[in-house]
C-alpha cells in the first residue's frame, strides 16, 4: 500500500482570515471536493460533549463542514449515537437537550442533528465487517449507515481507556448503537483491589449498569449486570479497579478498529482530527481536566489510520504542559516513565494496538505523507 496523504496546518492565522476559512482550505487542498455530494445524504460525525464538559469542539467548527458540503449539492446532517453510561446523552431527546446546550443546532451549524441509533438507542443496522477478526456483524446506527458519505469531525485528545481519540475512535465507538458500544467493551470486566479503594463511591456514580456496591465500605461488582464499559476505571483516582482480563483493553482496540471499518467500507469517507484542548480523558466526562499537551492543529485525510497516525505522531513531538495529568504524573519521582505521553498520562492503555489493527484488517494505512498548509 503506498503512503497516504495527510493535510496539516497549525491554528495561526493572519488578522483577516478566520480559523473556519483555514479549516475549509485545508479540507479542499485534501480533496474533500474530489467526493461526489450532489443531492446525497452526508453524515458528519461527531462528539457534542458531556453536559459540564467544555474541552468538545465548538459548533463552528461543524458548520464550516456543513458549508463545504453545501457547496457540493450534499445535503449535511450531524450525528452521533446514545451513550452506553448514565449522562446526559443516554436517549435521542436527552442527547439532543444537551447538543443544544452545548450551542448545536441548526441555526448555528447550518444543517439538522439526528442521533443516528433512535430513541432508545436500538435503532440500529447490524454490518458484516470486511476482515474481522473479533466482530463478524456490527451494530451500527441506522441513521449512520443510512448516509451516503461520511466525514469524521474528531477533537483529537487523549482517553482513559484507549490512550487517544481520533477519527477511528469517534466513528467506530461513537457510530456503534448501544448494544454495538456493550459488544466492544464487553472483552473484559472489572475487579475490585480492596487494599487501594478508599470506598469514595465515585465509581458507582459512573457505572451505568447499577453494578457497584459497597461492603464494609468497599466496592463491590456484579459481574453478572457489569457492562464491562471501564467507565470505573477511569472514575477511580486511587487505581482501585483494573480489567480482570489482561488484554481486554487491547481488544477493546481491536473491535474499535473493526466498528470504524463497518463504518467506513464502501463508500467515501473523509476524516478531520482537531488536535486542540487535548484533554487526557474522553469528552464523554462532565468535566475536562487541563490539557496535557499545547494545541497542535487541524489534520485532514481520505485515511482514518493515517490521520490518526500523524496526529499522534504530533503529540509524541510535542512538549508536555507541566499543570496537567500527564505533566504530575513526570515530575512524580516514583512513577515509572515511558517517554510516550498517552501512556505517561493514563498507564494501562495501548493506544498503537487500535492503529495496528486498523492497518491490519485493510481499514488504512500507517505509513503516510504529511503535507503542510500555512
Amino acid at each position: 500500500m503506498e503512503k497516504a496523504k495527510v493535510y496539516f496546518t497549525d491554528f495561526r492565522t493572519k488578522v483577516d482570515t478566520p480559523i473556519m476559512e483555514k479549516l475549509k482550505r485545508l479540507c479542499i487542498m485534501g480533496g474533500i471536493k474530489k467526493i461526489d455530494m450532489e443531492g446525497k445524504f452526508v453524515a458528519i460525525k461527531m462528539h457534542f460533549g458531556e453536559l459540564g464538559n467544555l474541552a468538545y469542539l465548538r459548533p463552528q467548527y461543524a458548520k464550516a463542514v456543513a458549508d463545504l458540503v453545501k457547496a457540493q449539492g450534499g445535503i449535511p446532517f450531524l450525528t452521533d449515537c446514545n451513550t452506553l453510561y448514565p449522562g446526559s446523552r443516554k436517549h435521542a431527546l436527552e442527547h439532543l437537550d444537551c447538543a443544544n446546550y452545548n450551542g448545536f443546532n441548526p441555526t448555528t451549524t447550518g444543517c439538522q442533528i439526528i442521533i443516528a441509533d433512535g430513541l432508545r438507542g436500538t435503532d440500529e443496522v447490524e454490518v458484516p465487517v470486511k476482515n474481522g477478526e473479533y466482530v463478524k456483524s456490527a451494530k451500527i446506527g441506522r441513521a449512520l449507515m443510512d448516509a451516503d458519505i461520511v466525514i469524521s469531525l474528531a477533537h483529537f485528545k487523549g482517553h482513559e481507556m484507549t490512550g487517544f481519540g481520533g477519527a477511528i475512535k469517534n466513528i467506530g465507538m461513537g457510530g456503534g448503537s448501544r448494544a454495538g458500544k456493550m459488544e466492544q467493551h464487553s472483552s473484559g470486566k472489572v475487579v475490585v483491589d480492596e487494599e487501594k479503594c478508599r470506598g469514595c463511591r465515585r465509581c458507582a456514580k459512573e457505572c451505568g449498569s447499577n453494578a457497584i456496591t459497597y461492603v464494609e465500605g468497599k466496592a463491590h461488582i456484579n459481574k453478572d449486570i457489569c457492562k464491562g464499559c471501564g467507565r470505573c476505571i477511569g472514575a477511580c483516582a486511587f487505581d482501585a479497579i483494573s480489567n480482570e482480563q489482561w488484554d481486554a483493553s487491547d481488544l477493546l482496540d481491536r473491535k474499535m478498529a473493526e466498528y470504524c471499518q463497518a463504518i467506513c467500507q464502501d463508500r467515501p469517507t473523509f476524516h478531520i482530527n482537531i488536535a486542540m484542548d487535548i484533554s487526557p480523558n474522553c469528552d464523554c466526562h462532565a468535566e475536562n481536566d487541563a490539557p496535557i499537551l499545547p494545541d497542535i492543529g487541524m489534520f485532514v485525510s481520505t485515511d482514518p489510520v493515517a490521520c490518526d497516525q500523524a496526529a499522534a505522531d504530533a503529540c509524541q513531538k510535542a512538549t508536555p504542559i507541566a499543570n496537567s495529568q500527564l505533566g504530575a504524573n513526570l515530575a512524580n519521582e516514583e512513577f515509572k516513565k515511558h517517554n510516550d505521553v498517552f501512556l505517561d498520562s493514563n498507564p494501562h492503555v495501548n493506544w498503537e494496538e487500535t492503529l495496528a489493527h486498523a492497518e491490519k484488517i485493510g481499514l488504512g494505512t500507517r505509513d503516510y505523507e504529511l503535507i503542510t498548509m500555512k
